[in-house]
């Protein structure tokens, strides 16, 4: 079937620049309108095509037509403006860093009902990214090849049918999979554009740049849910093992300034012990000097973010709780794994406008996109402060 379609769009320097979306914000400020018409062959089909099926199709894309002319229009957001193919990092097999590969012809994610299409501005990288890629837990991944990415930060291009919350322009941060390990997406964050459920985001909080928002969406909502998983609450103590880390540096602050803590405990090693206490830590450890098990005091709540199940059992309170991000498991601590959720972003917003919780980016990034395998390499070192983010997605 043909459709042939032709739309204006005016500006002028009375428009409010709120009005417009950030596409347009570079534009002269002198009248102008833009007019394009296209004609698409349009195929209905049953099932959802793979990523590998997209990346193969080929799409003429219309002409785009400029010219000067004092017309009146709505100032709206086309769907044409969103090119058919992308700038991704892509793998297509399960491996080291060296399975990464830069591919210019991705095919942009289909839009479902309920989701929107972001303009990727900054994403961020987690363990859990080089640990899909290693193949860790294939058995619930998506089929291959995979654009690999959780967290993003970017403008909204394109809305469903079915979004309520958020329209075209909204700068918007968060996760894109609901469940980290089980059936995430298979076109992730480290692309042009990305495709997400509304549910899943919240707007970028506004004293933000993209960057910052970007570090924030995995790891705040790792370290919210594992807080309210042990029911802590104010007047509590909590240690958190390795605190500069990307999840524990969150959980340093959120433990003090949105869940009232009486006092958090966090270790490091020295060169960032300095971190800790300024992010909240009322009590800084130097793992490379001293033994936590042989700490004078125990904790309600012990936040393990690196593996150390076994001591942190060691130095929680009778009856306390023991969260365990990774490694072995020792009774009484627990693991679970984060859902994305952008009604606790849009919660934690007002603590991260105010300034009481801070996002914290390791001072060798943000990597530009060229150097994504170079930010893969430095995450696995497991040496990073705060998080590894990228920028400059284009």
């Amino acid at each position: 079937m043909l459709t042939t379609t032709t739309a204006t769009l005016s500006l002028s320097s009375s428009s409010s620049a709120s009005q417009l979306p950030p596409l347009f914000h570079s534009l002269s400020p002198n009248p102008i309108s833009l007019r394009f018409s296209s004609t698409l062959q349009l195929t209905k089909t049953r099932t959802r095509p793979t990523l590998k099926t997209l990346t193969r199709q080929k799409c003429q894309l219309p002409a785009l037509r400029v010219s000067a002319k004092y017309e009146a229009a709505p100032a709206t957001a086309e769907a044409s403006t969103v090119p058919s193919e992308m700038k991704a990092w892509v793998y297509e097999e399960y491996g080291g860093v060296d399975v990464l590969k830069f591919d210019t012809k991705v095919a942009v994610p289909e839009l479902l009902d309920d989701q929107v299409l972001i303009k990727v501005m900054a994403a961020a990288l987690n363990p859990v990214d080089f640990k899909r890629r290693q193949g860790k837990f294939q058995s619930t991944d998506s089929p291959l090849p995979t654009v690999p990415g959780y967290d993003v930060a970017g403008v909204v291009v394109k809305v469903g049918s079915q979004v309520k919350d958020f329209k075209v322009g909204d700068e918007v941060y968060g996760d894109i999979h609901e469940k980290a390990l089980d059936g995430p997406k298979q076109s992730g964050s480290l692309a042009e554009y990305t495709a997400v459920e509304e549910r899943l985001i919240a707007l970028k909080p506004k004293n933000l740049d993209f960057a910052q928002a970007a570090s924030l969406p995995l790891a705040i909502e790792t370290a919210y849910e594992g807080l309210e998983r042990t029911g802590f609450s104010a007047g509590k103590s909590l240690l958190v093992l390795n605190g500069a880390g990307g999840v524990g540096s969150l959980v340093i602050q959120l433990a003090k300034h949105v869940f009232g803590a009486s006092k958090v405990a966090a270790t490091s090693s020295t060169k960032k012990l300095e971190l800790l206490k300024s992010l909240g830590a009322d009590l800084a450890i130097d793992y490379t000097k001293e033994n936590i098990e042989e700490l004078p005091e125990k904790f309600d709540v012990v936040y393990d973010a690196i593996g150390q199940c076994d001591k942190a059992v060691k130095v929680v309170k009778e009856g306390g709780s023991v969260v365990a991000l990774t490694g072995a498991v020792t009774p009484p601590g627990f693991r679970f794994v984060v859902t994305s959720n952008g009604a606790v972003l849009k919660k934690l917003n007002p603590y991260l406008e105010s300034g009481k919780v801070k996002p914290v980016i390791d001072p060798k990034g943000p990597f530009p996109f060229s150097k994504v395998v170079e930010a893969f390499s430095y995450l696995e070192t497991n040496r990073a402060t705060g998080k590894v983010v990228i920028d400059s997605i284009q």
